[in-house]
């Protein structure tokens, strides 16, 4: 019997380990410069095409089970599975690379890589390539470390979640309370697509959020810019 405790005690502080590195990883205070990126949601903003908490919402809602949200998660399943395959990462990253449909976009996922890679060694070494997209990176380093999948999914987008209600924070009328609700509401969207992502295959990329596109493209021409896309 207390031999089973034992176990039961080490199961519980690997599940604990995992989540302390999800949670450092994916903080705010974690060098990837992720608060001064808006995924083209200032550009949106700008545009008028959010203007409420409630289209907030729904726009998260939808880039994230249907956009380029739905696309990292799927991408990050995909380098979790291959991370021992160094030569499968190269070509992933590659493929991640090209489905960056605009610069800011492009700098936003390869930047914050760049520096999740570096900053992980703190973990683990893994040889990754350069300039590699952050979901790939993300789902690497964590399947090296056998960090369950859905886990390290849920929080992926939830990070990603976060950080759009904090730009929304700076760029809109919302308020505190206000950036509460809407991650409260979209907590079952990032269930949801985190389930999902992890029984997915590259076969299921895809993306229908096509206003989302392109903002993200028309931020850099905006005359005035808080955030970097």
């Amino acid at each position: 019997m207390a031999g089973i405790r034992i176990t039961h005690m080490g199961t519980i502080m690997t599940d604990l380990q995992s989540l302390i590195r999800l949670q450092t990883w994916l903080s705010p205070a974690f060098p990837t410069g992720a608060f001064s990126y808006s995924h083209g949601l200032e550009a949106t903003i700008a545009k008028g095409l959010v203007a409420s908490k409630e289209e907030l919402a729904s726009w998260i809602a939808e880039v994230l089970t249907s956009g380029s949200g739905w696309n990292d998660a799927v991408l990050l399943a995909e380098s979790w599975r291959m991370n021992a395959d160094n030569g499968a990462l190269v070509e992933l990253a590659e493929l991640t690379e090209a489905m960056s449909f605009s610069g800011p976009r492009h700098l936003e996922t390869t930047a914050q890589g760049s520096a999740f890679v570096l900053a992980s060694k703190a973990w683990c070494e893994i040889d990754l390539p350069d300039n590699c997209p952050l979901s790939v990176a993300v789902g690497a380093v964590a399947g090296r470390l056998d960090i369950e999948l859905e886990t390290t999914l849920a929080a992926y987008l939830h990070a990603y979640v976060s950080n759009q209600v904090q730009a929304a924070l700076r760029l809109m009328k919302l308020g505190q309370q206000g950036g509460v609700e809407v991650l409260a509401q979209l907590e079952e969207n990032i269930v949801d697509v985190s389930k999902r992502a992890a029984t997915s295959s590259l076969d299921d990329l895809g993306s229908n959020t096509i206003m989302a596109d392109i903002t993200a493209m028309q931020h850099e021409t905006l005359p005035s810019r808080i955030f970097r896309s």
